[in-house]
């Protein structure tokens, strides 16, 4: 997953973009004119500039996101397929050149490898389409008490005291613990694990804490 910028003037681009990213789990933020870039820089892992901006703005975006975030990882968009600046482009700024117009499954193409390179390994929950991301790029829609309890394990300081207890979670369920019966919850982590297993090809870091609770072993990111 990772945080991308997006520089792009015309606002159906941005959000054609933007909509393809987003459905993959990646945050993404837009910008319309190169101070609004300027301003969210410093949090992004990989930035998309179009170079095409009047005025030479692309390239003092390209510049800024160079001196800002030299880590970060920048893909020029650009109508201009001429190979001599397609080479100063990927000599002096780029990461990725890519010509306009750019399909969605091209885009999405492009930007896998730049998220291995750049991205951020973590976890994220988006909390508003109630859907689990993976590092790799898996996802999984969750019920509303999946969505509770990772929600729970998601707020929790990482490490051995991220354990959240069985009456923690019944609770925020709305059952009451003296009559909940434990093995409810047991299930539904079962088919929850089984699910991301049969959905990603590896297991969900999500650890049975033996007369406790449960915890995650990985970061997650609460989105939304």
């Amino acid at each position: 997953m990772a945080n991308i910028l997006v520089l792009e003037k015309p606002v159906t681009r941005r959000l054609e973009f933007s909509t393809v990213l987003t459905r993959q789990g990646h945050r993404v933020v837009e910008a319309h004119n190169v101070d609004e870039f300027i301003s969210h820089a410093a949090q992004a892992d990989i930035a998309m500039i179009d170079l095409d901006l009047p005025d030479g703005a692309g390239y003092q975006a390209a510049q800024c996101m160079q001196d800002q975030r030299p880590q970060a990882g920048l893909v020029i968009l650009t109508a201009c397929g001429d190979l001599d600046h397609k080479i100063r482009g990927l000599k002096e700024y780029a990461d990725q050149y890519l010509i306009k117009p750019i399909r969605d499954d091209e885009l999405s193409a492009y930007m896998v490898p730049m998220v291995r390179r750049f991205g951020r390994e973590n976890w994220r929950l988006d909390s508003s389409k109630r859907r689990l991301y993976g590092p790799d790029g898996q996802q999984d829609a969750l019920n509303q008490h999946e969505m509770l309890l990772m929600q729970l394990l998601a707020t929790q300081p990482q490490g051995t005291a991220a354990t959240v207890t069985r009456r923690a979670i019944a609770t925020a369920m709305g059952y009451d613990w003296a009559e909940y019966d434990e093995r409810h919850l047991d299930q539904m982590v079962s088919r929850l694990r089984r699910r991301w297993q049969k959905l990603s090809g590896r297991k969900l870091p999500l650890r049975t804490e033996r007369g406790e609770g449960y915890s995650f072993s990985e970061q997650i990111d609460i989105l939304g």
